[in-house]
């Protein structure tokens, strides 16, 4: 098959994460080195010191706050440390995962499977913006439960995101106690005590079916039912490091619970698997991932054919996630060379980066994002960003890209604007962009110029 170099540089806007120089030279079809990305079933995972597994990082929030609360009050014997003190756990942790995110995001092929991370993280959000545990966890929380599973299987994903301490705490599950569990009845027991519904409902409405699904609030009190006894250990024993997710007998509904129509027994942990198995399994949830899944990669409101070739494939292949990505490469509505999407900030950010070859620094990137309005894991509310023009596209959101193109021009005002643009845009450069960067009075502005032309800035 002969390379098409406009074919090339929407794919690598479409579905990765922006040309690279000497991505668009490549001799081999875009389709194939996609594809390949997919079948070869490799999710890389983040590295570096500061990043633990989710126990770990709570156990030594944990700690850290019980001492400075110690130091506080006086009753500390530990000695004062000389200098700075260093920034708390919650905040080297976050940047640590920041500065992981962005240096896979850079060394990406194409930023394909990276892509399919950032949706999946996405769908199953949890926020730093809900406090310290959180701000450690996140990240932790996309590495465990979303990467093992982005090529493997929903049901699988869906269980592991449900009953990850981070989503536990996010969404108030640890304190959901069964109104007839033994600790739902044991006489004294505090305001807190009782059925949270917070985790069920986002199941159902997020993470599964959809708003429209067909469910009822008699389904969100199930599934809440269901949930109870799904917490964290609060101290460390055989089972765990204290923030291990954890089964409590004692806190969970006794009894089956009849949800969606169906009746589950009250087997313990088990209860749990079979009902998520059997949501991930249903109609309605392949119908709302199908919808998100092309909204996301094509088109605001995505050719109605698409969705429904991918609603079939999630069917067909028992929520196989490769098959979902294989069907989308597959999909002529995906290839549309109408540039539909808007880029968001997190995916403008890391094209400007990869395009500039320029090393991510962790602080300037997340400020960068701040100013943009989408930090990593710290969407405003659980459905997560926004996936439509309308919430990236207002003035005040282009006038911040507009700011971050002029700082890249100048950390990167070595670089020819005509190169940058024919290496990042190449043959989907437009006359009046070509045009416009011609008559540039500075090639840092060139390369603002670039970067903030529709043609970056769309995918």
């Amino acid at each position: 098959m002969a390379v098409d170099p406009r074919r090339t540089a929407l794919a690598l806007g479409r579905f990765g994460l922006g040309a690279r120089p000497g991505d668009l030279a490549r001799g081999e079809p875009v389709e194939d080195i996609l594809r390949r990305e997919v079948l070869a079933g490799t999710v890389p995972l983040p590295s570096g010191p500061d990043l633990a597994a989710t126990p770990t990082l709570l156990s030594a929030l944990q700690a850290e706050e019980q001492a400075r609360k110690l130091a506080r009050e006086g009753a500390s014997d530990a000695p004062i440390p000389e200098g700075p003190p260093p920034p708390p756990l919650p905040e080297r942790t976050y940047r640590a995962e920041v500065a992981a995110r962005l240096a896979l995001a850079q060394a990406a092929s194409t930023g394909f499977v990276e892509r399919l991370v950032w949706f999946w993280a996405n769908h199953f959000t949890v926020s730093v913006a809900r406090g310290p545990r959180l701000r450690v966890s996140a990240g932790a929380f996309e590495r465990e439960a979303v990467r093992p599973h982005v090529l493997g299987r929903f049901r699988d994903m869906l269980l592991a995101a449900a009953t990850h301490p981070a989503m536990l705490i996010y969404l108030d599950n640890v304190a959901s106690v069964g109104p007839n569990s033994p600790a739902g009845l044991r006489k004294g027991k505090g305001p807190d005590r009782g059925l949270n519904e917070n985790l069920g409902r986002e199941l159902l409405e997020l993470h599964t079916l959809g708003a429209d699904g067909g469910y009822t609030q008699a389904d969100v009190t199930a599934l809440a039912r269901i949930l109870t006894g799904w917490s964290l250990q609060r101290d460390g024993n055989a089972e765990g490091l204290p923030g291990s997710t954890t089964f409590r007998r004692g806190a969970h509904e006794p009894g089956a619970v009849t949800l969606m129509g169906r009746t589950y027994l009250d087997v313990g942990p088990g209860q749990l698997r079979m009902a998520l198995d059997d949501l991930a399994a249903h109609p309605a949830t392949a119908r709302h991932i199908a919808l998100r899944f092309a909204r996301h990669f094509v088109a605001d409101d995505p050719p109605p054919a698409l969705v429904a070739r991918l609603g079939r494939t999630f069917i067909d292949q028992d929520g196989d996630l490769s098959r979902l990505a294989l069907t989308l490469l597959e999909s002529p509505e995906a290839w549309d060379p109408v540039q539909r999407k808007v880029r968001s900030p997190q995916e403008f950010l890391v094209a400007a980066l990869r395009g500039l070859a320029l090393a991510p620094d962790p602080r300037t990137a997340m400020a960068g994002l701040a100013s943009l309005g989408q930090p990593f894991w710290a969407a405003p509310a659980p459905n997560g960003y926004p996936d439509e023009a309308g919430a990236w596209a207002s003035p005040e959101g282009l006038h911040a890209r507009l700011d971050l193109a002029a700082r890249a021009g100048q950390l990167a005002a070595g670089t020819d604007p005509t190169a940058l643009a024919d290496a990042v845009l190449g043959p989907l450069a437009s006359d009046e962009t070509r045009t416009a960067l011609r008559r540039a009075e500075s090639r840092a502005q060139g390369i603002a110029l670039v970067l903030m032309a529709p043609e970056f800035q769309r995918r």
